[in-house]
């Protein structure tokens, strides 16, 4: 009974003092990006591209409350078939504008994901040779959802728990 006893409180120390050696940092992933060259340089492009766009958009949004005025001007020298033909016109540059407007924004998106890619890869793989360095099991970033950067293999239970759900284990 004592031996049983021992080897308990020996097989309890020892994962103890396993799991008193895992080390685990964080980083803020914004604050390296800010503060990389590159990724200022992409702002700045990024803001030149959509200062473009911003202007073209003010220009088509300030025709159409032009174009808008004037058909209220003139709605009641109109007949009706004028007028709906006017009011269609109206709702469909409307429609080309926020279809506009949509599309840039998309076109953002997709030019900031391409900009900022090989930036993010070059801070990804830093924050891996870092945590190498200082022998971290894991780096947890707290400017995202998505907390876990790096992760030691070692650590990673995703096959043994997809094994287990192939068994049908409960």
């Amino acid at each position: 009974m004592k031996k049983f006893l021992f080897l308990i409180l020996v097989a309890a120390t020892t994962a103890f003092a396993q799991q008193a050696a895992l080390k685990i940092g964080y980083v803020n992933s914004e604050t390296i990006i800010k503060e990389m060259p590159e990724a200022k340089d992409s702002q700045a492009k990024l803001e030149g591209i959509v200062k473009g766009w911003q202007e073209e958009i003010e220009k088509r949004a300030a025709a159409l409350q032009q174009k808008y005025e004037e058909y209220q001007k003139q709605a009641n020298m109109l007949n009706e078939s004028s007028k709906q033909a006017k009011q269609k016109e109206l709702v469909e540059d409307e429609q080309k504008l926020n279809q506009y407007r949509q599309e840039k924004q998309q076109e953002l998106a997709l030019q900031r994901e391409k900009i900022m890619k090989p930036i993010q890869e070059k801070v990804y793989k830093a924050i891996a040779q870092v945590a190498k360095e200082q022998k971290l099991a894991f780096v947890l970033d707290r400017a995202t959802e998505v907390p876990v950067l790096y992760a030691d293999p070692q650590y990673d239970y995703t096959f043994k728990v997809l094994d287990m759900l192939k068994r049908g284990a409960k």
